[in-house]
């Protein structure tokens, strides 16, 4: 039996979960073995209930295969399967005996309500468990009465954070948060600390049953309640945008179920659930956080190698990043760069990375990673000389972000260890890195890449080499498209605002001054001298060129499309973009500005993916996401456009083709599939 039933000599029931399957998920078995469970405890004799889990994970949560496939048309019959859901768990509440949550692994989204149901909830302190309710990261809220308790249990201004953030704690965390009662630090303390507290406390009553209990916080016409309810909505709106629904929602289901009783706030949370999972944004959410991610990151690999020393070659800002997070994956490294002094610099005096000005500190590694400035004469001559030192089988990469592996393999005598492993910035803080296998790169070596990837704790995505790779390549098209709407006499704080509207992570003016206008340039440049067929987009190039001119080259030249005050006020878009680009009669509706924005880097997706340059539809989803910043509501390049409809999509995009030019003409391939 999937649930263990075994009740001691003191009556103590211990409920120990073991579903079919590598973990416990809340689906229809999950229904008829928690329904039989509650049924038998309600008519047995008992002393009170341990539940705790027989898996690695107490419980994992909602089943997304079920969710995923609930629609508008079928919305009613998942309300009821919702709504039995909570009644077991409001009978188990109420049983009149003490249960305790013996939390032996993480307990996420439906696993934490089970939790939160029980009176006591005690967890082991275990540094990889996480405790809470995750769901607004997948377009949801929890609605097994995860709103509603939490609410009542911590109060509005506490609860809110954490539910429509999703944070996941650790277990001590946990404990300062008041989501769990008690840390110990056994699997046998676990069990005997429930069972103490079980006959230590034989009637517990829930905080929201006690008579006249409400939310802390939140009280029927208190004037002191009216500054959360009027400010809330405004810092959620000046976050989200307007493009999450999932936040509103929980915001909403826990301000309207503060001011009526329990039971009736179950409902009100049960209706927003069941709205969000039929609508289209939690599809692209759950689509692409949770089966596209899990895909990436479940990459077979076979090469059966770690890194054990590690070659940086430039200590700035990109090989100072890959340096710490590998020293703080237990790697050993060495960071060179013409000086020493740079190279300390890079170090940040961090344990694990040796600075050096010396390639004879290379010899032994094992894994070399060319982090330079993006010059291919430079990245050559530096790469040459560090493959000498290493080991013979070293794998040799490049950080770049643009300059084709292929060509760049040439600097070493065997191109089938070379391979491009792109980080971004901050390294520290950015998850993807897109590994680009060259012509000549070997399978080993990718594999090798992968596992060197997995090592320091990244997610990667693989991709066929070309110029700019993908996420290069298509994140150039979003920064371009903005600049030529300025160069039209679009206002650019109109711009940068529809794209943060349309959920684009920075707006792409903002993004540009950040990469820098000069760098932007150099790549064009470059680009022009080695394929001028590769260029288009001259208005942008000529407006880029011309503040350049003016000195305006970017955020680390003080001064690009914004003005960076000098005594570190906020930064603001340079009033004389509007004097010199700015017309009244640009013509470019809002719709039209969002869309240029969004369905030029789709488009670009969909060409990667013809030419074979992208060979996942995973691997562009996230990619786009995590790499450059793709509004996360949609998905991803690719599942924007199948939550668009693919021939809407294409009828939008010729509109767009016809009215702005042949860049948004979509390819043969896209008016020829139904979905990807």
């Amino acid at each position: 039996m999937p649930f263990h039933y075994d009740k001691d000599a003191d009556g103590i029931v211990t409920l120990t979960m073991d579903m079919s399957g590598s973990a416990n998920v809340m689906n229809t078995e999950y229904g008829e073995l928690m329904g039989d469970a509650v049924t038998r405890l309600e008519g047995d004799e008992i002393t009170g209930v341990i539940i705790t889990s027989a898996k690695k994970t107490f419980f994992a949560g909602g089943d997304l295969n079920v969710l995923i496939a609930i629609t508008p048309e079928n919305a009613d019959q998942a309300l009821e399967g919702v709504e039995e859901l909570k009644s077991q768990l409001r009978r188990l509440e109420k049983l009149g005996k003490p249960v305790v949550a013996a939390i032996n692994g993480s307990a996420l989204g439906g696993g934490f309500e089970i939790a939160l149901a029980s009176h006591r909830r005690i967890v082991l302190n275990d540094n990889g468990i996480r405790i809470g309710l995750p769901e607004a990261t997948l377009g949801l809220l929890p609605g097994g009465g995860g709103v509603t308790r939490m609410v009542r249990l911590l109060g509005v201004q506490k609860a809110l954070p954490l539910l429509m953030e999703g944070k996941q704690l650790r277990p001590e965390r946990a404990l300062q948060a008041g989501l769990v009662h008690q840390v110990v630090e056994t699997r046998e303390e676990l069990l005997s600390e429930a069972r103490a507290w079980i006959l230590a406390n034989p009637a517990p009553v829930q905080p929201w049953d006690v008579q006249g209990a409400g939310v802390p916080d939140l009280k029927f016409a208190d004037p002191n309640s009216y500054g959360l309810l009027g400010a809330a909505p405004a810092v959620l709106r000046k976050k989200s945008h307007g493009a999450y629904p999932a936040p509103e929602k929980i915001m909403a289901a826990a301000v309207e179920g503060a001011y009526v009783d329990f039971d009736t706030a179950l409902k009100i949370e049960g209706r927003y659930f069941v709205e969000l999972a039929s609508g289209q944004v939690s599809k692209n959410m759950i689509t692409a956080f949770w089966f596209n991610l899990n895909e990436v990151n479940g990459r077979a690999s076979s090469s059966g190698k770690r890194v054990a020393k590690l070659g940086v070659l430039g200590a700035g800002m990109m090989g100072a990043g890959i340096a710490e997070v590998s020293a703080k994956a237990g790697i050993e490294v060495v960071l060179k760069d013409v000086t020493l002094e740079g190279a300390q610099k890079g170090a940040q005096g961090l344990e694990g990375i040796k600075p050096t000005d010396s390639d004879d500190d290379l010899a032994g590694c094992d894994l070399i990673i060319e982090a330079v400035f993006e010059n291919r004469e430079l990245k050559n001559k530096v790469l040459a000389a560090a493959e000498a030192q290493s080991l013979p089988d070293a794998v040799i990469a490049s950080n770049t972000s643009t300059l084709p592996i292929t060509g760049l393999a040439a600097a070493v005598p065997d191109a089938e260890r070379f391979i491009g492993l792109h980080f971004f910035s901050p390294v520290p803080k950015m998850r993807l890195v897109e590994i680009i296998r060259g012509e000549k790169t070997s399978e080993e070596t990718l594999q090798r890449a992968l596992d060197y990837v997995r090592q320091i704790g990244k997610t990667p995505i693989v991709v066929n080499d070309s110029r700019g790779f993908y996420t290069s390549r298509t994140f150039a098209t979003y920064v371009v498209e903005a600049i030529t709407m300025l160069a039209e006499g679009v206002a650019p704080a109109f711009i940068e605002n529809i794209a943060r509207k349309a959920g684009m992570a920075v707006g792409p003016l903002a993004v540009s001054d950040e990469v820098t206008l000069s760098l932007q340039l150099k790549i064009h440049d470059q680009t022009l001298a080695d394929d001028p067929s590769l260029v288009a987009d001259s208005a942008a190039y000529d407006l880029i060129r011309e503040l350049v001119g003016l000195g305006r080259t970017g955020k680390s030249g003080g001064a690009g499309f914004y003005e960076y005050p000098a005594d570190g006020s906020k930064k603001f878009l340079w009033p004389e973009l509007t004097t010199r680009y700015v017309k009244a009669d640009a013509g470019v509706s809002e719709q039209d500005v969002r869309d240029r924005l969004l369905f030029r880097q789709s488009l670009e997706t969909v060409r990667c993916l013809d030419e074979g340059v992208l060979t996942s539809v995973a691997d562009a989803n996230i990619g786009s996401i995590f790499g450059f910043g793709f509004a996360p509501w949609s998905g991803g390049t690719l599942q924007f456009i199948n939550s668009y409809g693919v021939q809407a999509f294409v009828e939008r995009a010729d509109y767009l083709a016809d009215t702005y030019g042949e860049r948004f003409r979509p390819p043969a391939s896209l008016r020829e599939r139904e979905r990807f």
